[in-house]
């Protein structure tokens, strides 16, 4: 007859560690900015040329996928706003919470200097390959460095080899099987 497990002999949940939700006007605040950036993107889309006038169909615009995710990003910004407010976002008391815990600002800003540099500078200066590769092992590694020094060389030498992996597997499965020629 076998006895339950005591909670020392669980395995830690992977989600220990993790916080609570946000508060409900934070999630207010994102689906705001993220419906503005869904119709915006949708927008450009719809000024995207159609190629009719080089008599092919409508459906090869090159306006069709990103208008499709403007529309996806702003159902789904709305879906998120409705529950923030079916949350209590518009009540008093919801003002008061605080929208980021300490250090989400730093890493928010490390994550969207990183994306700049791989999309504004590394993508088109250095073969495809090597700037996603470089951007996976920066971006892995300026996340991991936070855990401690315990360690340390092996998850900077697993954020090398994903990072490499990826540049070339990216590479590899546009070119090949997708065939496109990438920058």
């Amino acid at each position: 007859m076998s006895s339950a497990p005591t909670p020392e002999e669980e395995a830690a949940s992977p989600f220990a560690g993790d916080r609570a939700p946000l508060p409900p006007r934070a999630d207010l605040y994102t689906a705001a900015v993220l419906l503005a950036f869904g119709l915006g993107v949708f927008g450009i889309a719809l000024n995207m040329p159609t190629f009719a006038e080089q008599s092919h169909s409508g459906l090869t615009a090159p306006g069709i996928v990103p208008g499709f995710y403007g529309i996806v990003i702003a159902g789904l910004s709305v879906l998120l706003g409705l529950r923030a407010i079916r949350r209590g976002a518009l009540h008093d008391q919801a003002q008061h919470a605080p929208a980021l815990a300490p250090g989400d600002a730093r890493q928010l800003g490390t994550a969207a200097a990183l994306g700049i540099l791989y999309a504004g500078v590394m993508v088109g200066t250095l073969p495809f390959w090597l700037a996603s590769a470089l951007f996976v092992f920066a971006f892995t590694t300026a996340f991991e460095l936070e855990r401690g020094p315990v360690g340390r060389p092996r998850r900077i030498l697993e954020a090398a080899l994903l990072g490499l992996g990826t540049g070339l597997a990216v590479s590899l499965v546009f070119e090949r099987l997708f065939l496109v020629r990438l920058p």
